[in-house]
């Protein structure tokens, strides 16, 4: 009877192996959602010890002076994060598809994955350029 205890838990181990690997798979591969988001790149960086991914945030302005809603998302494809970078300062849109279930950080930190990134043509800021009454200057005493 005790011969048997090793040889099950062997095989519960063969078999929670190809399981694991399975379910890793579907969460990568299978997009709960997908969507755009439109903003202002405020960061980009590669992090993590061993699974280095680009982990980012854009400020998402709906009118100047509103307080902006930040998104955050990863980005596993350097030539992306290369786009995203060569877009700073310009307004983006950035198409992502959401994961959910990864069983792990390595893989990602958030569960929204960047696939694409536009510019938005003729808009640079959005704030506009702070405006002063021209009577209002006061030279430095």
């Amino acid at each position: 009877m005790n011969s048997k205890i090793p040889r099950i838990l062997g095989m519960f181990f063969l078999l929670l192996i190809p399981l694991g690997m399975g379910w890793v798979w579907l969460t990568l591969h299978w997009s709960y959602s997908e969507g755009e988001r439109a903003g202002y790149v405020q960061k980009l960086s590669k992090k993590g010890w061993l699974c280095k991914t680009w982990e980012g945030e854009i400020a998402m302005v709906t009118m100047p002076g509103a307080i902006p809603e930040k998104f955050v998302f990863t980005v596993r494809d350097d030539d992306m994060a290369n786009k995203i970078n060569n877009l700073a300062g310009e307004r983006v849109i950035l198409h992502y598809q959401q994961h959910k279930f990864i069983p792990s950080t390595c893989f990602g930190e958030t569960e929204y994955f960047v696939s694409d990134v536009r510019g938005v043509q003729g808009e640079k800021s959005a704030l506009p350029a702070p405006s002063v009454p021209q009577g209002q200057l006061q030279a430095p005493r």
